[in-house]
């Protein structure tokens, strides 16, 4: 058996639905019309935050070792091929596995991760921008998680380093994308609002479903959470998750 949602989280969702729609069309809500900043604009305001300065100085450490390296071969092209193509991928098992974590006690010790928790913060308010970036904490340890996968996997430094030079310009192009979702930017391209439209979902919708950031429709539909929005019933917990208080 179902549980009933609660009329007024019903409500909310609409409402939240209807204001972001309205950014689309231009149309108003509540007898105003919703602010909407250019693409130019939005750019100006990422580089207020901290989280883009670390990780294009991540970028550029990267491609200034790879250059100092030298050397390698050319079925390195297929390392940025082929992290691009598993990215969806990735981005879906991070979200489920990671910032959706739910805490739980292992030999008495909570797990409860700091991503984790700046995610169920995310979802309790969308609109709360610092909360949209990859914690800082996170970031400044980042660099020896990707580069230590990337030396195990790949035969040597000139690969490792372009692995690790791809790794950051992927994930830069995550925060630009997350961050752009959740600004006041108009979708304009058919594929940017489809993804637009995808993650106002998660956030509004359902947590269960619509786990992809930057593509809609891939990783989603391959593991299966990405429904029809008309048959999915708003969730009484997409704004807190795990029914978890903050």
């Amino acid at each position: 058996m179902s549980t009933p949602v609660d009329p007024r989280v019903e409500a909310l969702a609409r409402q939240q639905v209807a204001e972001d729609e309205a950014r689309i069309t231009g149309t108003s809500v509540r007898g105003q019309r919703r602010t909407s900043q250019t693409l130019s604009e939005v750019f100006r305001a990422f580089w207020h935050h901290p989280s883009p300065y670390i990780l294009t100085t991540c970028l550029v450490t990267a491609v200034t070792a790879r250059v100092v390296v030298g050397g390698g071969s050319w079925w390195e092209l297929a390392i940025p091929a082929g992290l691009l193509a598993v990215m969806p991928v990735v981005e879906w098992l991070i979200h489920v596995c990671i910032l959706h974590w739910r805490p739980r006690k292992v030999a008495g010790v909570t797990v409860d991760p700091l991503l984790s928790r700046k995610h169920r913060e995310h979802h309790a308010n969308p609109r709360e921008i610092p909360l949209v970036f990859v914690p800082w904490q996170v970031e400044l340890y980042l660099p020896l998680i990707i580069f230590g996968i990337a030396w195990l996997v790949m035969p040597g430094w000139p690969a490792t380093l372009t692995m690790v030079s791809v790794v950051y310009l992927l994930l830069s192009g995550y925060e630009w994308t997350h961050y752009l979702l959740h600004s006041d930017y108009r979708p304009r391209s058919r594929w940017y609002r489809a993804v637009w439209r995808n993650h106002r979902l998660h956030h509004y919708k359902s947590e269960h479903y619509w786990f992809t950031v930057t593509t809609a429709g891939t990783a989603d539909r391959l593991f299966g959470t990405n429904p029809d929005p008309s048959t999915v019933p708003t969730s009484p917990t997409v704004q807190r998750l795990h029914a978890l208080d903050l």
